[in-house]
């Protein structure tokens, strides 16, 4: 199916790996030019190239710390304001109310949560100006099936989504749509790592890692996977559907009935 995205420009940011790469990916595949944003440099030559080989298209690049009011107005300057803008740079650190140190409140919720409030700040005005544009926030599970053992992501990500809520209501009047997708534990390359890590404790052998992902623990046996989030964020951001504004999608394989998100 045409999705009627060829000739958009995007701006995806954490874009060097995991979900990120994945929706860049798949956007270029749709004839999308795509810029991807991340800190690391070195991954982001990286993640060019395996969009490059998947697609034909070779995306841009841009090293950017988002972590930071200036980072994200230095990011805004250099440049054009894009038809799709994707929010996905950010993790937020695990534990509960007496594990973490309001520094770690901070740092998670500067890069992820104002992160995501400010690029939308400055990109959304410059979308409302013209009078189009789509904004998609990949937020997270955390937000609607809370868990005090993730209070601080639990916080954030229900910020998020009243943020993007309450940000596609205004913005319908302006012909712009804000929408959001909640994912569930996703196979990347995050989740990758720390089996393999826990495989080598175990079993001596870290290529014995997808052993550790027990099924009961997740819908269908399994974690989603990246390219899943990515081909909803390419349905979600068409124009096919320019009727849907202001939702923010659960993508956790209705695990959140079960207490498996």
């Amino acid at each position: 199916m045409d999705m009627k995205l060829n000739g958009k420009t995007a701006l995806v940011t954490g874009g060097s790996k995991g979900i990120g790469l994945a929706i860049g990916t798949a956007l270029a595949a749709q004839g999308v030019a795509v810029t991807l944003v991340a800190r690391d440099e070195a991954a982001l030559t990286e993640a060019q190239s395996a969009v490059a080989e998947a697609t034909g298209a070779r995306p841009a690049v841009i090293a950017a710390d988002l972590g930071s009011d200036a980072g994200r107005a230095a990011l805004c300057d250099q440049i054009e304001t894009p038809d799709i803008l994707v929010n996905n740079a950010g993790a937020i650190k695990a534990g509960g109310l007496r594990d973490l140190s309001m520094e770690d409140w901070r740092s998670g919720w500067e890069l992820k949560v104002f992160g995501y409030i400010h690029l939308c700040q400055r990109l959304y005005l410059e979308m409302a100006a013209r009078g189009s544009g789509v904004i998609l926030n990949i937020i997270g599970m955390g937000g609607r099936a809370v868990r005090p053992a993730y209070i601080c992501g639990a916080a954030g990500n229900a910020a998020l989504i009243g943020f993007t809520q309450a940000l596609g209501a205004e913005a319908q009047s302006a012909g712009v749509r804000v929408l959001g997708i909640n994912p569930s534990p996703t196979l990347t390359d995050r989740m990758t790592t720390f089996f393999k890590g826990k495989a080598q404790a175990e079993f001596g052998d870290e290529s014995r890692w997808q052993e550790l992902i027990a099924p009961d623990a997740f819908p269908f046996g399994r974690p989603a996977a990246p390219e899943e989030v990515a081909d909803l964020a390419v349905m979600m951001a068409s124009p096919r559907i320019a009727y849907l504004n202001g939702t923010v999608v659960d993508m956790d394989g209705g695990g959140q009935w079960s207490g498996r998100s």
